[in-house]
């Protein structure tokens, strides 16, 4: 059955298509792309990863047209984030 493995950084993002058998793995799928060969600074062990968004188990069994994604660590919580462009906006507009 035919995936898709998926990895992107702030400059390039990869996409795989990838042959794999019935019953394969997430982990299996990852594995048989050659992502990690392609991104050494993937950290396999540590990496999250999900199927269309939703992060799941590196064991669950994948299904024809799957999309595996590999994530990357959290610079910054999202909501410090926030907090700070709310700060720097409430700057702004005392500044201007």
């Amino acid at each position: 059955m035919r995936v898709e493995v998926a990895y992107a950084r702030p400059d390039r993002q990869t996409l795989l298509a990838v042959e794999v058998g019935e019953g394969a793995t997430l982990d299996q799928a990852v594995r048989a792309s050659g992502i990690l060969e392609r991104h050494p600074d993937i950290d396999w062990p540590q990496a999250p990863v999900g199927v269309f968004g939703q992060r799941c188990d590196r064991q669950r069994l994948l299904r024809p047209g799957d999309r595996v994604e590999i994530y990357r660590p959290l610079l910054i919580d999202p909501k410090q984030a926030r907090r700070q462009r709310a700060e720097d906006r409430r700057k702004s507009a005392r500044e201007g």
